[in-house]
């Protein structure tokens, strides 16, 4: 299902698949294919007590059954908003394949051991700049940034470097999940999919 349909009916129809989480996968592979940078980027809402919702770029960085992952500084804008109201949408857009998937539901973070994993995977620039930023705090100028990055550089310059308490990855444990793809004329094709159970019910929508 990872070839574009655009009305060829040699190529199958996404919206009779049965697994969303499979389909994802499918698509996704096509996007690291046909997206020169970062087609794990995400659009991703969260709305705070005050219910304005907010909205910024992250990347994800896994998902599987249990949902969507992404990092980030739990005290930073995002995290805050996350811990007042532990609920998200995203919207991943692949313009080159004229394809999109939208997904919303409760949120919670990953395991301690998840997040060391990755932070390890990091390179050592990004996991000293993740301890260095106050992430969503007034910032005087960027010398100051790149003065305790070299601060901790030196540091942990014979060492490993630890990944900060408050730095962790949150999970998008998916209510409903939408793929759309575009169609001629604006004539396009979706289908969402909506926890029920254990499993999913899937309904096809008009464009």
């Amino acid at each position: 299902m990872g070839a574009l349909r655009n009305g060829d009916p040699a190529v199958p129809d996404f919206t009779l698949a049965e697994d969303p989480f499979a389909l994802f996968s499918d698509w996704m592979r096509a996007a690291e294919a046909a997206e020169p940078v970062d087609p794990n980027a995400m659009a991703l809402a969260t709305t705070g007590l005050d219910g304005l919702p907010d909205v910024r770029i992250v990347l994800l960085k896994g998902f599987d059954e249990r949902g969507f992952v992404f990092y980030t500084n739990a005290d930073s804008a995002k995290g805050e908003e996350l811990a007042q109201n532990p609920q998200a949408a995203l919207v991943l857009y692949w313009k080159s394949l004229g394809r999109q998937v939208r997904a919303r539901g409760p949120v919670s973070r990953v395991t301690a051991e998840e997040a060391d994993a990755y932070f390890a995977s990091r390179h050592p620039q990004s996991r000293l700049g993740a301890r260095a930023s106050r992430q969503s705090r007034p910032l005087a100028d960027r010398a100051t940034l790149m003065a305790e990055v070299a601060e901790l550089a030196a540091q942990y310059e014979n060492g490993p470097i630890p990944r900060p308490e408050n730095w962790t990855g949150f999970r998008i444990a998916p209510a409903a999940i939408e793929f759309w793809q575009n169609g001629d004329y604006r004539l396009h094709d979706r289908v969402r999919f909506t926890r029920a159970g254990t499993g999913w019910s899937r309904s096809r929508l008009y464009p």
